[in-house]
């Protein structure tokens, strides 16, 4: 008796999940943060080009950036994007608080309050069907770039799964 053994396709697994993309939020995803770039960006005059709020405030007060941003490492979410979904994360241990498959993510679009345009970062709003939120990631640094990863990779895991249902069903020979 001979055994069918399908043929491999370059990229494409049927069970393995693996990571393509991890994105830690910046300040401008908390509250504090966000007022900080507020007061950062509040005097439009320019002296020889910067701010004068840039001059003036970010080094008084970046004890105080230190402070929150260790306080995320050790304790705010982060974002991993594998070939399969989108999931959030928990703090510095092993706790997933919410995870997305990339098939359903219909529509991304990026948010951004004016606390978070010193850090340019904004927020992702993933859609699924209906126009239905499925989730908010809060203070993606460069949301643009992390949007088209994240629809690139929808998009491929779409073509995927496509290809893989194509192949069960043919009929061996």
């Amino acid at each position: 008796m001979t055994s069918v053994k399908t043929q491999a396709i370059s990229g494409v697994t049927t069970d393995a999940e693996n990571i393509s993309m991890k994105v830690y939020p910046s300040m401008a995803g908390t509250g504090l943060g966000r007022l900080l770039g507020n007061l950062y960006e509040s005097i439009p005059i320019k002296i020889n080009g910067i701010k004068l709020s840039h001059l003036l405030f970010p080094l008084p007060l970046s004890p105080l950036s230190l402070l929150i941003y260790f306080w995320m490492k050790a304790f705010g979410d982060r974002f991993v994007l594998t070939n399969r979904s989108l999931q959030v994360w928990r703090g510095l241990g092993a706790r997933m608080s919410a995870q997305v498959p990339l098939g359903d993510i219909k529509e991304i679009d990026v948010a951004q309050s004016p606390g978070q345009v010193f850090y340019k970062a904004g927020d992702l709003v993933l859609f699924g069907a209906n126009d239905s939120r499925l989730l908010r990631l809060g203070g993606v640094p460069r949301p643009d770039v992390f949007r088209q990863t994240i629809l690139k990779g929808r998009d491929a895991r779409l073509q995927n799964d496509s290809a893989l249902a194509t192949i069960r069903a043919r009929k061996p020979a």
